[in-house]
């Protein structure tokens, strides 16, 4: 993976300290998540390169936008790009663990975003850093939602991206922490594909799920035109 830096419409992604580079995973998120309630204050849970906040201050008006970093290196370049922003004003990131964070703020936010790491399988890389970011037992589900649950505001939102076969054991185990999904988004790389990924928004009211879908690609590199009108505020040559 390439280590240059990711430079978007608006901003620039240093990630040559990061495990984990930036994703169609993230834009996705980044792009998707919604704002129609205009938080007033956002929070994204281990924030990697910063990118998702990064976004969300794009897109958003929000006065607050937190961001959770664990890793020494992530951390460290996540501020870094937060400072070369144009909002660096709005955005803050600190150096904790999801458990430090949660017994030592007591401010809950409007919008929590997570991409969080997801492999659940038996073998690590070679990387400790790279296996921090990618592998569930480092920030398992159900403590990741129980954070959430303490965390999001009263009519806050929660919105996380996760492999589409994880999809049915998480939103299970959200509604152990009355956190409800309204709407779904799921991806697929082409048309012939199958699903790849699940976009989830939850919140504390339970509703009907709205389930939507969106492709990628109709070949390579001939990206649909959902995807470019959901992308095209980010990407350079979109």
């Amino acid at each position: 993976m390439s280590k240059a830096p990711f430079k978007f419409k608006q901003f620039t992604v240093n990630q040559d300290q990061c495990a984990m580079k930036i994703g169609t995973d993230a834009v996705l998120l980044g792009a998707w998540a919604s704002i129609e309630q205009q938080p007033f204050s956002i929070l994204d849970i281990g924030a990697g390169t910063g990118i998702l906040a990064l976004m969300l201050a794009q897109r958003s008006q929000a006065e607050i936008i937190d961001a959770i970093e664990i890793d020494d290196l992530a951390y460290e370049q996540c501020v870094d790009n937060f400072e070369q922003s144009s909002w660096g004003d709005r955005l803050f990131c600190y150096h904790a663990s999801l458990d430090e964070f949660v017994e030592e703020i007591e401010d809950q936010y409007d919008l929590i975003v997570c991409n969080p790491p997801f492999y659940s399988e038996d073998y690590k890389t070679t990387s400790s850093q790279r296996d921090m970011a990618r592998f569930q037992d480092a920030m398992p589900f159900e403590h990741l939602l129980e954070s959430v649950s303490i965390l999001l505001s009263k009519n806050g939102v929660f919105t996380v991206v996760m492999p589409f076969n994880e999809e049915v054991k998480f939103i299970e185990t959200a509604q152990k922490f009355n956190l409800f999904p309204n709407k779904t988004l799921h991806i697929k790389g082409n048309p012939d594909s199958d699903i790849i990924r699940s976009l989830i928004e939850f919140s504390f009211r339970e509703s009907e799920t709205s389930i939507k879908s969106l492709i990628i690609e109709i070949e390579r590199h001939q990206y649909t035109q959902d995807y470019v009108n959901l992308t095209k505020n980010f990407y350079l040559k979109m």
